[in-house]
């Protein structure tokens, strides 16, 4: 009998202390969470609950006081730091709040930038950037460099990149925080398709309650814990 596949990320028992001038803060209190290829799941609560405590620790950017992340049933937190970058590089792809584009590279080159990273040649790299961004609405828009584009067409750019290396896992916190009403249901749309098409398993930080209410399930940190939520979601 074949055993199943296990969840792409899987977080078990994780707690997270920052040491402050007024002693320990204790934002993660045994957080326990699996998301799966193909799902996308929300993750909200107000700043400072720990949900960028929580994308870190699962996109090995920090180190959690203690517990566990496993990727693709791997566990990861032991690895020398060379190995986390790797994995980081191969299997993870990041979106975040500002976009982070190097505005001195188009958007094609932005987008290609991973993978030449990565090793991929120029034109190949290119290739796959182009792929993306045409996917994302952008085909007119592969030579603008990021001051020629708007705010929703970066962040679309920075979605693009996060995706060029096909990762198994996509870590976004607030993806739409610094954009209107519109253009954030519009760039929102653009990911979670493009997530879905391609497969990965996202877990997106978000305010938004409209936009967490179209994920496949959402989780609300508070006072350290997890609490799933009814899901309430509305296909695009």
């Amino acid at each position: 009998m074949n055993s199943p596949t296990p969840p792409v990320l899987s977080v078990h028992d994780l707690t997270r202390t920052y040491e402050t001038a007024a002693g320990g803060l204790t934002v993660l209190r045994g957080v326990n969470l699996d998301v799966r290829a193909g799902e996308i799941v929300g993750l909200i609560g107000p700043s400072g609950s720990g949900k960028s405590s929580l994308l870190h620790a699962a996109g090995l950017l920090e180190h959690p006081t203690s517990g566990e992340v496993r990727i693709d049933g791997e566990a990861v937190g032991g690895l020398p730091e060379r190995a986390r970058t790797h994995i980081r590089l191969a299997r993870i792809g990041f979106v975040y709040q500002f976009h982070h584009l190097l505005p001195e590279f188009d958007a094609r080159d932005n987008v290609a930038l991973p993978l030449r990273i990565a090793g991929h040649r120029l034109g190949a790299a290119r290739e796959r950037a182009e792929e993306l961004l045409e996917a994302l609405g952008l085909a007119d828009r592969l030579t603008h460099q990021p001051s020629q584009l708007s705010g929703g067409e970066r962040q679309r750019v920075a979605v693009a990149r996060a995706l060029a290396n096909r990762p198994r896992l996509l870590l976004a916190d607030e993806p739409t925080g610094n954009l209107d009403p519109t253009t954030s249901q519009t760039v929102f749309e653009a990911l979670h398709d493009l997530a879905k098409k391609s497969g990965v398993a996202a877990l997106i930080a978000t305010h938004n309650m409209e936009l967490a209410g179209h994920m496949d399930r959402v989780f609300a940190l508070k006072d350290g814990h997890l609490e799933e939520r009814p899901a309430e979601s509305h296909a695009y």
